[in-house]
């Protein structure tokens, strides 16, 4: 069966809406029922059916074009009130960009503070770098807006917790940027998994491969014009300017912006596996991880990592991220394999192949999604249905595809991984509260603030 692109718009809110999870009826989403945490019409302030949403965009780089599509099409009914950035060159290429497709000028915000206090302001996508991602959002949540946060939702457990506790507190639509989701070809061949094609489900291999090449070294550098680095920071520690770290390479420069591959990528493949297994927090995580290539460059952490996750039920997922390497070794360069005691099941962004024990194909199910494979920035089909979600949910129309509750539950496996690497060595963890029963791993629960900057309730 095929997807295709302008089917794929118009059947969201018929084949997503059945099937969002929430962290705590995992057992009955691995039955193949459809259950949520909080359902749509639950929210407070919410938006009538046919009112237009009023969104601002904080953070206007590589993801960008993710959003062109969603925010422009009529259908979406939603108007762009901002479009805010640290740095003036991204804001007058966002608005460029967004020109293209909008008879009018939203208005430009360095600071993200300022874009809050507008009370019209209904929605913020936060597209920030990852430091910023739990700040912004409960900041946005207490200013009485809905939130649609890129991946990875939170740069620490402490904030993982904080985010979804925000959510319940303030009443809010928070989906997380985990897009696939959204994907119908997923979507089908999950609900399949939870009704038994493959039997029991007991093993999940996510995967990440690409060719990332050598980074520049950190050198104290004059801060770029237009660039408000104390507004980049924010709530990160203070320290003098380096070279192009304001620009991508702030994901390998250290831990007070980034969470590394995992949390850069790992974020979509975990999420599925887990979605799949219809499992909750793992009872223990493992890993090798160094950094394996370009050894002098700038990159400051692991470029390969091997994780293995160990869940209740005798279930497991296991992570393959090679960062620096193109080995093709699965077939593809990101994706997710799914074992079952009667078959198998490979998925990726535009397809979902089904194997009986013996390893013959079953099905191919291929989309003609445009979002598909590891190459930078834009955005795509899985992307603009995932967000339109987020828009019908705020009116009530639609069931989250991925509730932050539930979103958090997989984004504790990447700071599990990241933790593990650090402290260099495994440990457990209790699967109801998420806690881990290390000593040196909890040291790492929460980061240093910069004075002033730590996101409260």
């Amino acid at each position: 069966m095929s997807v295709n692109r302008r089917d794929f718009i118009k059947k969201m809110g018929v084949g997503a809406a059945g099937i969002a999870v929430g962290a705590p009826a995992m057992s009955a989403s691995a039955k193949g029922t459809s259950t949520t945490s909080t359902s749509a019409k639950s929210y407070n302030r919410i938006i009538g059916a046919n009112d237009r949403i009023r969104v601002s965009i904080a953070g206007l780089g590589r993801r960008l074009g993710a959003f062109i599509e969603p925010i422009a099409m009529k259908s979406a009914n939603v108007e762009l009130a901002y479009l805010c950035d640290v740095h003036e060159k991204q804001m007058e290429r966002a608005m460029k960009r967004f020109s293209e497709h909008l008879n009018y000028n939203p208005k430009l915000e360095k600071d993200i503070r300022k874009v809050l206090e507008d009370k019209n302001v209904d929605v913020l996508i936060n597209a920030t770098p990852d430091h910023w991602h739990t700040p912004g959002s409960v900041m946005a949540m207490k200013a009485g807006k809905h939130v649609y946060v890129e991946k990875p939702c939170s740069h620490n457990m402490f904030e993982n917790e904080l985010l979804v506790a925000a959510a319940k507190k303030y009443n809010k639509v928070v989906q997380m940027g985990n897009q696939q989701r959204s994907s119908l070809h997923t979507i089908e061949m999950i609900k399949e998994i939870h009704n038994g094609i493959i039997g029991t489900p007991y093993k999940g291999v996510a995967f990440y491969t690409n060719t990332r090449g050598e980074v520049p070294l950190q050198k104290k550098a004059a801060v770029p014009a237009g660039l408000d680095w104390e507004l980049f920071q924010g709530p990160a520690p203070r320290r003098d300017y380096t070279s192009e770290t304001w620009d991508y390479n702030w994901h390998w420069y250290g831990w007070d912006y980034g969470t590394a591959e995992m949390g850069n990528n790992a974020t979509h493949e975990l999420d599925i596996a887990r979605w799949a297994l219809g499992v909750n927090f793992p009872t223990r995580i493992d890993v090798e991880a160094a950094k394996r290539h370009f050894v002098n460059d700038g990159w400051e952490m692991y470029d390969t990592m091997d994780a293995t996750f160990h869940f209740t039920g005798d279930k497991i997922i296991k992570w393959d991220g090679k960062s620096r390497s193109g080995y093709d070794t699965y077939g593809g360069g990101r994706g997710t394999i799914i074992y079952g005691s009667e078959g198998s099941v490979f998925m990726d962004r535009n397809k979902s192949v089904l194997y009986d024990r013996v390893g013959k194909e079953l099905k191919d199910n291929r989309s003609t999604s445009n979002e598909a494979g590891t190459a930078l920035g834009g955005g795509g089909d899985m992307t603009t249905g995932h967000v339109v979600n987020f828009f019908e949910a705020i009116r009530g129309k639609e069931k989250l595809t991925a509730p932050i509750d539930d979103a958090s539950v997989s984004m504790a496996m990447v700071h599990y991984s990241n933790i593990a690497y650090r402290i260099g060595k495994g440990f457990d963890i209790d699967e109801v509260t998420g806690k881990m029963y290390d000593r040196d791993a909890m040291k790492l629960w929460s980061r240093e603030y910069e004075a002033g900057w730590e996101p409260t309730l």
